[in-house]
């Protein structure tokens, strides 16, 4: 009872997350804001109209259906919104190479197999393994940060623990 007393008596609780971007990261964010606001929103807003003119409300399933994606994407706009005014754009001047950092570039090779691969770590937000950008938050991330090239370093992963030595890091 004490913890619904107290919920409910807080009104709006906004925590402001940090989040760490790239300068090609924070564009990136600001493209998709200004295509979903110039694009989808007046697409959602058109199906809303066209749902509306056919009739009866109450049992219109297209204009529920077109009013949630409508509340969706609103919500998507408002979140990436706050990720672009809560974000800290990395000079990647000030960066150095000693050891693996946000932004580092790292190639590495697998111990058990020796496999190299190679990882550049980035903010969660701009986390692409397609681009083989990974998240700062990733066990194999957190795993190499604050290590120097030459060393090998044990990793949990859900997996298991693997080794990698760290061959070179780079911007």
């Amino acid at each position: 009872m004490l913890i619904y007393s107290i919920l409910s008596n807080i009104k709006t609780l906004n925590i402001m997350a940090l989040t760490y971007m790239t300068k090609d990261g924070y564009k990136k964010k600001m493209e998709e804001i200004a295509y979903l606001e110039s694009v989808e929103r007046p697409r959602v807003s058109a199906a809303i109209a066209e749902a509306r003119d056919k009739g009866d409300l109450s049992e219109n399933s297209e204009y529920d259906a077109a009013k949630e994606a409508q509340g969706m994407l609103e919500m998507k706009i408002a979140k990436l919104k706050d990720l672009v005014a809560n974000a800290r754009i990395i000079d990647e001047s000030k960066l150095s190479t000693d050891e693996v950092a946000i932004m580092s570039k790292v190639k590495m090779k697998n111990v058990a197999n020796g496999m190299e691969v190679e990882y550049t770590i980035v903010a969660d937000s701009e986390a692409n393994l397609r681009e083989k950008k990974i998240g700062a938050s990733t066990p194999i991330a957190k795993g190499l940060l604050g290590h120097k090239k030459g060393e090998v370093v044990e990793i949990k992963v859900p997996a298991g623990t693997m080794k990698f030595e760290i061959k070179e890091i780079s911007f």
